[in-house]
């Protein structure tokens, strides 16, 4: 009993309509009921998850307990309905049905499983779940040809899926000089094996695409100067096309420059406080979960919005198979990609800890997170302290982007246009070099410039 209220509780949870999910109050319908167990069994399949289910009992759009009174048990052509049912059903499925009690409402739980190595038929007809509707899979090629390939092949993933054609020429150097930065030997011979880089059929696997030198997946951060898409487009940074460990670094190393520190001057009786624009961690957090997450399959890469008030963090693809939301939310790992995980893992990048998503709830609330079928986004609100936060960070996130040195620069420079690379040298802690680094970075990226020679001349804060 306990074990089915679980279940309905992890189902309402959900706030997608699901090819392996359904809802219905009180319908009855003698044969079309036993299309619906064929189209979830073929559906749940697709889905690569162990069952599929029909509630009764539950309103499908508002997801409110009324209870039913369908009975499966009850007289059929001088059979019981259940049994009916199952006689029609090819090839045989033990589909369970339940009846309990969940807020005081009678429910009937009917848990059907998923179809394994054929198709599940009802009368002869194959059927699937297109939305929110039963379809006979005859009518949807594309799913047909979809669902054999699953129930022969299982269900695809980035490691069991090849590389599109143009991508079997690939080459790692990169991926090679990431693990040697963590202290941690690829052998060439044997690390395609290793890492699980190609198919059955020898040929590179779109994990291998996404780990190689160069590819043709985007990875944008695009700014916003409002707080919607209607907004106009400030500009757009590309990190994607390169192995995405490279990609994830620039990201966050994006994030961490504009991540400003505002001096909150409110209420102040001594010390001055000083309060960053959002919480990094939370945000590193949640573009690590993006690329460990995402659904790579559609060649389509994490991405990155940054309004007025909030940065916005979107992976494809939704949950993994056997996660549900309350797992989720409690930050139990059930990870989309596994074997990319463990690299993540075997690179000491994540802890596998489970650890994210239950940090992310802490700082920001439950609310920050909106799980969707085909997508997970994780919003960063901005803790601005004053209006001209914003101004601040449409500077930085631009071309002109600056981190913490460069900005310490800036502010010499603006207090006093005077300052020699001597006294730049002692009061940033930099070398020399390291200074006329930076100078010519500022100047190229038009903040600061030149007036003058170098002995007698003055620096202008653009």
């Amino acid at each position: 009993m306990n074990n089915n209220i679980n279940i309905i509780e992890n189902l309402l949870s959900f706030s997608d309509e699901y090819e392996w999910l359904d809802y219905k109050e009180n319908w009855f319908a003698k044969d079309e009921i036993g299309e619906y167990i064929s189209a979830i069994s073929n559906g749940a399949a697709l889905c690569g998850k162990e069952v599929g289910y029909l509630v009764w009992g539950i309103k499908d759009k508002t997801k409110v307990v009324v209870g039913t009174s369908i009975n499966f048990d009850k007289d059929i052509d001088g059979e019981p309905y259940k049994h009916y049912l199952a006689r029609k059903l090819k090839p045989s499925i033990a589909f369970e049905v339940q009846e309990f009690e969940y807020q005081n409402m009678r429910l009937v739980l009917l848990i059907i499983p998923a179809a394994k190595s054929v198709k599940t038929r009802y009368n002869g007809v194959d059927y699937i779940r297109i939305g929110s509707s039963k379809e006979k899979l005859s009518k949807f090629p594309e799913y047909e040809i979809k669902l054999n390939n699953v129930l022969v092949n299982g269900i695809p993933t980035i490691v069991n899926t090849p590389a599109p054609d143009y991508a079997q020429e690939l080459t790692f150097e990169k991926l090679f000089i990431y693990y040697g930065a963590k202290g941690i030997s690829l052998r060439k011979n044997t690390f395609e094996k290793t890492l699980k880089l190609r198919t059955k059929d020898n040929h590179y696997n779109v994990m291998a695409y996404i780990l190689s030198d160069q590819n043709s997946i985007p990875i944008r951060v695009s700014i916003f100067s409002g707080v919607d898409k209607t907004a106009p487009l400030f500009s757009v940074k590309e990190f994607g096309n390169n192995c995405i460990m490279y990609s994830m670094d620039k990201v966050l190393e994006y994030g961490d420059a504009i991540n400003i520190i505002q001096a909150d001057e409110r209420g102040r009786i001594s010390e001055r406080k000083d309060v960053p624009l959002f919480d990094y961690e939370a945000f590193h957090e949640a573009v690590l979960n993006s690329f460990i997450h995402n659904k790579w399959l559609t060649l389509n890469g994490p991405q990155l919005s940054i309004f007025t008030d909030r940065i916005e963090i979107l992976s494809h693809g939704g949950l993994g198979l056997d996660q549900d939301e309350t797992g989720f939310y409690n930050g139990s790992s059930l990870p989309v990609n596994e074997i990319l995980a463990n690299i993540f893992l075997q690179l000491r990048i994540s802890e596998r800890s489970g650890r994210g998503v239950p940090k992310i709830i802490g700082v920001y609330g439950k609310e920050a997170i909106k799980i969707e079928k085909n997508r997970i986004t994780v919003t960063i609100p901005f803790n601005r302290i004053s209006v001209n936060s914003f101004e601040i960070v449409s500077n930085k996130v631009s071309n002109k982007v600056t981190n913490k040195t460069e900005e310490k620069i800036i502010e010499l420079i603006r207090d006093n246009p005077n300052i020699t690379i001597s006294q730049l040298t002692i009061k940033t802690g930099l070398s020399e070099p390291g200074i006329k680094k930076n100078l010519k970075q500022l100047k190229e990226k038009e903040l600061i410039r030149r007036i003058g020679s170098n002995k007698t001349g003055y620096w202008e804060v653009l």
